[in-house]
This record gives C-alpha cells, structure tokens and sequence, in this order.
C-alpha cells in the first residue's frame, strides 16, 4: 500500500461503508461465539488499530503490524499494546497466549500465506478461535487487487486447504459484501476492457454522503442475517471462524 492510499484508508476507516460495514459482520460473528469472561485477543495486521477499539470492549486485545506509520497510529488509541511484526515472521508472542485471534483482509497480501496459518495456529491456544476476511473469487481480480497489493483472492475450498494444513477446523464460513457482488462482478469486467493504465482502489470511487449511508446499510442488512446464524452463500468477501485443534 503507498503512502497516499494509506493515508486515505486511516481517515476512512471511520466513515467508510466498507469498513464500517465489516465491523458490523464481524461483531455479528463474534457475538455468536462462546468467549472465556477474559478472553484474550490478537489483531494480526492491525493496521490503523480502529477494529482492536471494538475488540478492546471484549477483552484484552493486542496487536502486530509491520508498517511504522501505522503501527503509530496503533499504538496512539491506546487500547492494547501493539507490537511491530509481519505473518510472515515468527510472531513476537508467546505459545498459546490468545483464545482468539483475528486476521481482516491480511492474509491476501502475504506472497506465501503458509506461515501466517502457522503462527496464528501457534499464538492461540488449543481450542481457542481464529476470524478471518479474505477477498473471494479469482474472477473478481481487478485493479483494487493490483493496488492494494493482493497476491491472490480466496475459494472456499483454497481457505479452508491452507487452513487444514495448520491445524485450524472451519467451524464457520459465509460471504458478505452479497448484494453488490453483481455490480462489482460488472464493474471489474468493464475494467479488463479498458485496461487502465492508472489501477484505482475501489474504495476510493465510492461517493459520499447518502449513497456511502444506504451502502453501509446493505451491509448492516447482511450483519443482522449472519447474526441469525445464516450464512450468505456467495460474495465479493468471504468469513471463516477457525478452531484450533
């Protein structure tokens, strides 16, 4: 991610439909599960910190992030500590230290994903959980993959393989981002026929105002289904809620 875009996804990730829209799946996930009353938590690939501000309210939650700018930002909300590290390294945490784990749109960057299911699998203890995002379907490949640095998107299948390899069992898995998935599907089809020579993020064509609102209600529509216990069987993101053996 270059600098301008990161900029851009700090200020954004408050008002945004799509991160204020993942935050609502997640917390309609996390709300189902069975969590120890102190219940510790890793924010693998933190970022900003702005999810371990509604993790906090859960339990004790920490977390890693390789960017200095914005592990800054991390550490300045002050809601956990947070320590510099990559997946792809051995993580700077102890065997077993966390019953839950979460990892929002990282795994897609890592050019090998293998030993950041590895880590997670060691960081967490036996029995303990492990959340993941990924953007799903290879078709759906377009210019926000190539700008925001993403070495592959995700199958069901692909997840759930990777996974087993590390130990994890798929206790749960759902799409969201349903609804739009036809007009994004459009929109990335319209994009091959161009083929722009500038790649833009898709978050960043997203207008303001009333259509960011009724964007962020569509998926608010789909957090309350999956809060139900109802799983969304296609989709341009995809969710799994991981168990460690």
């Amino acid at each position: 991610m270059d600098d301008a875009l990161e900029r851009w996804t700090f200020e954004a990730e408050e008002r945004h439909w799509w991160y204020r829209g993942r935050r609502r799946v997640l917390a309609a996930v996390l709300d189902r599960l069975t969590l120890p009353a102190d219940v510790h938590i890793l924010d693998a690939g933190c970022g900003s910190g702005r999810n371990m501000v509604d993790l906090a309210r859960r339990g004790t939650v920490a977390g890693v992030e390789l960017a200095s700018s914005s592990l800054e930002v991390a550490r300045a909300r002050g809601v956990g500590e947070v320590r510099p590290g990559s997946l792809e390294e051995p993580l700077p945490f102890a065997a077993a230290a966390f019953d839950l784990a979460v990892a929002l749109d990282v795994l897609e960057h890592l050019r090998d994903d293998g030993p950041a299911w590895r880590e997670l699998a060691r960081v967490v203890a036996p029995g303990g959980r492990l959340v993941v995002t990924v953007p799903q379907y290879a078709w759906l490949w377009g210019e926000h993959d190539v700008v925001s640095h993403h070495y592959r998107r995700y199958t069901r299948a692909l997840l759930v393989a990777r996974a087993a390899q590390a130990g994890w069992s798929a206790e749960r898995l759902t799409a969201f981002n349903t609804a739009l998935l036809p007009a994004i599907a459009a929109a990335r089809f319209v994009q091959r026929l161009r083929r722009s020579a500038q790649p833009a993020d898709d978050l960043a064509r997203t207008p303001s105002g009333a259509v960011n609102e009724v964007l962020e209600r569509v998926l608010a529509a789909e957090a309350a289904w999956i809060r139900r216990g109802r799983d969304l069987p296609a989709g341009v993101s995809l969710l799994a809620v991981l168990r460690r053996a």
